[in-house]
């Protein structure tokens, strides 16, 4: 049986933070073991409690959620954090990513969806809402000098990656979690995860960032 995620939830907002302590408290395979209002205390006590997933909010008073990941990540790169925001503005988005942080998301994202993002997270993917995703895609797009730079020689990459790898790939440039990708192209869940390894091992890549940026940086 697999064991239960660990998860600690950082938001200023009582009426969210409440919202996201209930959503993990009553969905099994998840165990809330922290909840703080602001980034000092979190970055205090997450080293200790060492939770798997951390549901970080993007504009904290005080420090902000960007500025806590970006101390908390060189110290526990296995702590994966996921940015809740209710913002979607590019330069935040890069900012956060720049952090550290594994997975950006809407707050008024379903509780459903939000808890298969944390368990694709845990298994090694990096969810996006398909906005911020096609936010990155766009910015890839815009910026052909700047991408040009960090994809160089990613055509023999790119031609390496099987249709089936490719179709997947364009499916993670929107955003789209495993399960939906299964759904789309009639494969299980963890077909997919398998394709995706494949695809970050041709592409010499370890995020779907990375991945998305050198496919479009061709």
């Amino acid at each position: 049986m697999d064991r239960n995620i660990s998860v600690c939830i950082v938001d200023d907002t009582n009426d969210i933070r409440l919202a996201l302590e209930e959503i993990i408290n009553m969905a099994d395979g998840y165990d809330l073991i922290g909840s703080f209002s602001n980034g000092e205390e979190a970055l205090e006590k997450l080293p200790d409690l060492k939770p798997e997933v951390v549901l970080m909010d993007i504009n904290l008073g005080g420090m902000t959620g960007i500025e806590c990941v970006r101390k908390l990540k060189p110290l526990n790169p296995d702590m994966l954090f996921m940015m809740c925001t209710v913002y979607e503005e590019d330069d935040k988005i890069f900012e956060a990513l720049s952090a550290g942080a594994n997975g950006y998301i809407l707050k008024k994202t379903a509780p459903g969806k939000l808890l298969e993002a944390i368990k694709e997270l845990k298994e090694g993917g990096a969810p996006m809402s398909s906005l911020i995703a096609r936010k990155v895609v766009a910015a890839f797009q815009n910026k052909p000098a700047a991408v040009a730079a960090t994809t160089e020689g990613s055509d023999d990459l790119i031609d390496a990656l099987s249709n089936r790898e490719k179709e997947i790939l364009k499916f993670l440039s929107k955003g789209m979690l495993y399960k939906e990708i299964g759904v789309q192209l009639g494969i299980s869940h963890e077909t997919v995860r398998k394709h995706v390894y494949h695809i970050y091992e041709k592409l010499h890549v370890n995020s779907r960032i990375e991945a998305v940026n050198k496919y479009y940086g061709r």
